[in-house]
């Protein structure tokens, strides 16, 4: 097997890698994460909802479209001093990476917006990594974002382009890319990856970490996620993400982009530690600590210590590719 950093995948290379034999896979997967990274190291991220509910998409997952009947109660934007608060909080515990969420289909040019950019300078402030998911953005929108300190922009395909229609009408598929395209001329390093769960083949999937793995330079970071019903949402009957479903996806992800952080993000509170444990194994080294994610429920940080305890991880400090990058250059 070809363990360079490459974007030449076929399809068929990455299908024969995602339907290997699963032992297999995990250890070639482990093989390869041991290589490129240092695999006592997970880094602890924290997603906040600054704005929550009341989006105009009709993504099928997603408990803030305003046109489901869900739980979620509409909330206008933070204050700054209020998500500086809970930044501060974050890292005491733990955190390294800080990801403001906003409920909103793309960024406009008005108040909200400048009030995200102080909020991005004074996180980048206190020496942490941020990163923002607030839908569909400009170049110069992104410039914008990457002057006040944005590290990173998330904005996840969700699944393959073939299946997309099937999970949201309100945008396409290469709008998704478009933004990726902009973040990424506008030098801030990009995360994105998907949800398995939406009712999707195992071909979808595939397909999905191809349009990842073929870019022309992989995500920097890439979230895996396991859906979680919400009821009220079309999706709110899908069964349980089964954990070898997890494995096998990060498993892949990892072969075929193995100097990318592969993030183990949404459905951890079903798991127990033995299957976070094989995550980790196959190549997962970032997760999302914190009592939510967005809407849905997360594991606590008090939890998280004790598995990180019990499996002997310690947390990725914060820019460490970039001290990296300056120490190999003195």
């Amino acid at each position: 097997m070809q363990t360079d950093i490459r974007s030449n995948w076929t399809l068929l290379e990455i299908e024969n890698i995602y339907r290997s034999p699963l032992l297999e896979l995990i250890f070639n997967a482990a093989t390869l994460h041991k290589k490129y990274n240092n695999t006592a190291e997970v880094q602890v991220c924290t997603l906040l909802s600054i704005k929550t509910g009341g989006c105009t998409e009709d993504c099928a997952y997603c408990p803030q479209a305003a046109r489901y009947n869900t739980d979620v109660n509409v909330q206008a934007l933070m204050q700054k001093e209020e998500v500086l608060a809970y930044a501060k909080k974050a890292k005491d515990a733990g955190s390294t990476r800080f990801c403001m969420g906003a409920a909103w289909r793309e960024v406009r040019d008005n108040r909200d917006f400048d009030r995200v950019l102080e909020m991005v300078k004074g996180v980048n402030e206190m020496g942490m990594e941020v990163c923002c998911t607030l839908g569909m953005l400009t170049e110069d929108q992104a410039k914008k974002l990457a002057d006040a300190g944005l590290y990173a922009y998330n904005h996840n395909l969700d699944t393959s382009e073939e299946h997309y229609h099937e999970i949201i009408t309100t945008r396409t598929y290469n709008d998704r890319l478009n933004t990726l395209e902009n973040v990424r001329k506008a030098g801030v390093t990009v995360c994105c990856g998907g949800i398995i769960g939406l009712g999707e083949t195992h071909e979808d999937r595939i397909k999905m970490l191809h349009t990842l793995a073929t870019m022309p330079q992989h995500p920097e970071s890439v979230p895996i996620n396991a859906l979680v019903p919400i009821a009220g949402t079309p999706l709110a009957h899908n069964k349980k993400v089964d954990v070898w479903d997890m494995v096998r996806m990060i498993a892949t992800a990892r072969i075929i982009m193995p100097a990318t952080m592969v993030r183990l993000s949404a459905g951890r509170t079903s798991m127990t530690i033995a299957e976070q444990a094989l995550c980790f194994l196959a190549g997962a080294n970032s997760i999302f600590a914190g009592d939510k994610l967005l809407t849905t429920p997360n594991p606590s940080f008090e939890e998280d210590n004790v598995m990180f305890e019990l499996l002997g991880l310690v947390p990725r400090e914060s820019f460490k590719e970039e001290k990296q990058h300056l120490s190999e250059m003195v």
